[in-house]
């Protein structure tokens, strides 16, 4: 069973001081609840069953839940946003009381329900009953409060050592970086020292084969000039070293394609032959007659 206690203020009755003890089994107050109240000296009991819980829902046109919530946090909560109501006030100890409930929103206050209670024939052991709960319900508290120290102090060791090693860490980073930043630079500077070497062999390189191209070159004017140029034996010689390809190659067609073609050549010449010359034949008939004129 689930139990709760509060004290509550009655605004009819600003000098007194009245406590309330709620229980209830199940999930919430959505299954009914038992009340008692005591002003320290007598004692009311009271039940609210499921059914009335209900009612006062459909009353007030509001959801189950939503109402179950409001009732909870006005029977346990110490909040300003509810209030309580004595019929009769102040009670008589051998009366029957009417609790009333409220929620104040804006200055405006509708009740959430309302319970009847009976005066308790034997308000020492109500008393005891609420004294009793109270001690275990302070023992529980106590108990909870010293576990969370203990938590507490486990957390902050754990976090002492986690930042402890969050600083070594750092630290070593840093150092490692260091490290490496000059390894860095080392490994740079080697290869700017090896580029500039390599640079200077470079322009070396290059003047001295400038100076031996300049040499080669003052020696072919030299002896330019002493010459004066190529004579006729050597220009004979050019002449005779370069090989006719073109014409060699030309001439090489041509035979074979005279060669290809002897036969029809030879054809064409025979019948242009015997046309063309008939005086070989015949004779000349002047010549003749001078020859038996001088005979």
């Amino acid at each position: 069973m689930h139990v709760s206690v509060r004290e509550v203020c009655i605004p009819s009755e600003p000098d007194s001081a009245y406590f309330l003890r709620v229980a209830w089994k199940g999930r919430g107050l959505e299954s009914g609840f038992q009340l008692l109240l005591t002003d320290g000296q007598d004692a009311w009991k009271g039940d609210v069953s499921e059914a009335s819980v209900c009612a006062e829902a459909e009353d007030l046109e509001m959801q189950m839940e939503r109402y179950v919530q409001d009732l909870h946090q006005a029977l346990t909560d110490t909040t300003s946003s509810f209030s309580f109501n004595l019929t009769p006030s102040p009670p008589k100890h051998t009366s029957t009381l009417t609790l009333a409930y409220e929620k104040v929103q804006k200055d405006i206050s509708f009740r959430l329900g309302s319970a009847v209670l009976k005066a308790d024939p034997d308000p020492a052991e109500a008393l005891r009953e609420l004294l009793t709960h109270s001690l275990q319900r302070g023992n529980q508290l106590k108990e909870e409060n010293q576990n969370l120290k203990e938590e507490n102090l486990k957390m902050r060791g754990e976090h002492q050592r986690i930042s402890a090693e969050l600083k070594r860490n750092a630290a070593g980073k840093e150092s490692l970086e260091a490290e490496l930043y000059s390894r860095f630079v080392l490994v740079v500077n080697e290869k700017k020292a090896k580029i500039r070497s390599l640079q200077e062999a470079v322009t070396h390189l290059q003047g001295d084969s400038s100076k031996e191209q300049k040499k080669q070159e003052a020696v072919k004017s030299a002896d330019e000039d002493e010459y004066g140029g190529s004579t006729d034996e050597e220009e004979q010689q050019e002449v005779k070293r370069t090989p006719p390809s073109t014409s060699s190659t030309h001439e090489l067609d041509d035979s074979l394609k005279d060669i290809t073609d002897v036969a029809p050549c030879r054809k064409r010449r025979f019948r242009h032959l015997g046309p063309s010359n008939p005086a070989v034949k015949r004779g000349n008939p002047q010549c003749s007659q001078t020859e038996k004129t001088k005979r």
